[in-house]
């Protein structure tokens, strides 16, 4: 599965530099100098990091090959992506990437399906969204009173709605 890293914006300058989006939460790795990147489209690269450095808290890259404005600004809207395998599980039990999220069968504590994990979104509260057979898609906030439960292994994880959530 692929995983968006970043997303190229507006050039910065006229040497070719380009603004990311960051959607990581390791940008000196990711983003580091002779990392080669995959693109989405794929057409557009992969792309080889030259330079990289911070300005106003915006990440601007170098990148090979891109070396006037007009270049970069073909690049804006590119997706960085990487494979999710190259994503190291993390230590803390209760942490999850939301790669790992997606495609999990939703329980109750009562065991009855409520349906299977679509997305996660992160807008100050993280919230599950789960598409359920022939109804309108569920927004399960992900805090451990309501999520008591995610197995991995067994792609499933649990629910302990209030009355109403569902």
């Amino acid at each position: 599965m692929q995983l968006v890293v970043g997303r190229i914006g507006r050039p910065h300058g006229v040497r070719g530099e380009v603004t990311v989006e960051v959607r990581t939460d390791d940008p000196e790795l990711r983003f580091a100098v002779g990392a080669s990147i995959a693109t989405d489209p794929p057409g557009r690269g992969p792309i080889v990091i030259e330079g990289r450095r911070w300005h106003k808290g915006n990440l601007l890259l170098v990148l090979a090959g891109v070396a006037d404005r007009d270049t970069a600004d073909q690049l804006r809207g590119t997706m960085l992506v990487i494979d999710s395998a190259e994503v190291e599980p993390s230590d803390d039990p209760d942490e999850f990437h939301d790669h790992q999220l997606i495609g999990l069968t939703v329980v109750t504590t009562s065991g009855e399906q409520v349906g299977e994990v679509t997305d996660v979104l992160h807008h100050g509260q993280d919230v599950l969204v789960v598409a359920r057979a022939g109804q309108d898609d569920a927004l399960i906030p992900f805090v451990k009173a309501l999520v008591p439960e995610v197995d991995l292994e067994d792609g499933r994880l649990v629910v302990d709605p209030p009355e109403g959530l569902l």
